[in-house]
């Protein structure tokens, strides 16, 4: 990848872990990230599958009647490529420095532009996109509550989503409590088969259906205006489908690691595991999805698909389980980030009151925030391309730029400023369809309905 040889960093690298003091590694031993390093290769697959195959799988075929077909398809395919090579990139950043682990984004970012600027360029991006991540699923987890409800009982007296997000957070009130990425495992691997059943049911059940005899693959919306807003709002919705990027690390820093087996083996192992689990879900959900009901589809392609009732029920049902998984996921680094800061800056003693506590102040905001603006479409859209294609698409290579300095105009030099390019205008351009769509859709709600 034409990259120069690691100088200077080594000997500060070698020496890291040795220059803390018993009361710093305790602290470490204590906080999520760093307390537990015994996961295997396929914790690495089931956790990555489980925090980028979430409820952006089911808004694809949204997007694919915002993109239409051409342009669909190639974004996809673009999306899967760059994503997969940025997640490469940051497994073998992780253990760059020899006797060093880069366990959060943030220390990666610090290490390549300084303590106080690499701390403001990922952490601000990393905290939105986490946090955003974890009130579009708390809508998602209410809206497939009702929805489940809806379909079981459609006689029975309706329910406010309001109270079925309070019902989803009440679940992460409990397992927020757990301390680490190893002890999320179970839930994990759970919604990892899940994301793959329900994706599985959606363009199974839509296959089923068929071509609708009504079905339209032209733009929905009537002026060119909002054809170019629901484009680039569909941009985001794709951008916020890759969004395992800013766990990575933190995943990584779970698996034991040794000079002769370091960690980015096994991860990359998994890795590709999750990848191809990916494409298994993305790709024909977003496809099929499109092709039976072009542009008269849902932001969420279980809405579509009323029947058979059953079936719909169950696939909502995993979606909720699956969310669950994912919720957890990316609230993991957001505890590690709180409890740093309580522990290390503002000397609050560790210990089961203070993650009491903060974690369940955490699950209280994003239900709150998630009640009060339930436009996932919108949501999906603004988030994606606002926070998540820094981290995802173009961070990684600015990092990777920015360390190895490859040579100008080598092949790695110009991959690594493609996935820039693109990503900066994924970034300025879909937040602009997204908030016009949240916006829209505004007009019509009435808030805690």
């Amino acid at each position: 990848m034409d990259t120069e040889p690691l100088s200077l960093p080594e000997a500060h690298g070698s020496s890291y872990n040795n220059n803390k003091t018993a009361q710093e590694k305790s602290i470490d031993d204590w906080l999520p990230i760093t307390s537990s390093r015994n996961a295997k290769w396929w914790y690495s697959a089931f956790h990555n599958v489980t925090a980028m195959v979430g409820a952006g799988v089911l808004s694809l075929p949204y997007a694919m009647s915002e993109l239409g077909w051409a342009p669909g398809i190639v974004v996809l395919v673009v999306s899967w490529i760059i994503t997969l090579y940025t997640l490469w990139q940051m497994v073998e950043m992780h253990e760059m420095v020899p006797g060093k682990r880069f366990d959060r984004y943030h220390e990666l970012g610090q290490h390549a532009f300084g303590d106080k600027l690499g701390l403001w360029i990922v952490v601000p991006q990393q905290l939105v996109v986490d946090v955003g991540v974890d009130i579009v699923y708390m809508v998602t987890g209410g809206k497939s509550l009702k929805k489940f409800h809806e379909l079981v009982c459609p006689d029975c007296t309706p329910i406010k989503q309001t109270y079925f997000i309070i019902i989803f957070a009440s679940v992460h009130l409990v397992l927020s409590q757990l301390p680490n990425f190893n002890s999320i495992s179970g839930v994990s691997l759970a919604a990892a088969v899940m994301s793959l059943s329900y994706s599985t049911i959606a363009w199974g059940a839509s296959a089923d259906k068929g071509k609708q005899a009504d079905v339209e693959y032209g733009y929905r919306a009537s002026s060119t205006a909002g054809t170019v807003f629901n484009f680039l709002s569909a941009l985001g919705n794709v951008a916020f489908a890759y969004a395992g990027h800013n766990v990575v690390l933190e995943i990584q820093a779970t698996i034991p690691s040794t000079p002769e087996k370091p960690s980015k083996k096994p991860m990359w192992k998994g890795v590709i595991v999750a990848y191809i689990v990916v494409a298994l879900c993305y790709f024909p959900v977003a496809l099929v999805g499109y092709w039976a009901f072009g542009n008269a589809v849902k932001d969420n392609i279980l809405i579509t698909l009323n029947k058979p009732r059953w079936l719909i029920a169950m696939a909502n049902m995993f979606v909720v389980v699956h969310v669950i998984g994912s919720y957890q996921i990316y609230a993991m680094p957001v505890f590690d980030m709180m409890e740093t800061v309580l522990v290390k800056k503002l000397h609050f003693p560790p210990g089961l009151t203070l993650r009491l506590i903060a974690r369940t102040v955490y699950v209280a905001f994003t239900m709150f925030i998630a009640i009060t603006f339930p436009f996932f479409g919108g949501l999906l859209g603004f988030f994606g391309g606002f926070a998540f294609a820094p981290t995802t698409y173009f961070v990684p290579c600015t990092i990777w730029l920015a360390i190895y300095k490859p040579r100008r105009f080598s092949f790695s030099w110009i991959t690594n400023w493609i996935c820039i390019i693109l990503g900066i205008m994924l970034m300025i351009l879909s937040p602009i369809g997204g908030l016009r769509q949240i916006i829209l859709e505004a007009q019509d709600y009435s808030f805690y309905s």
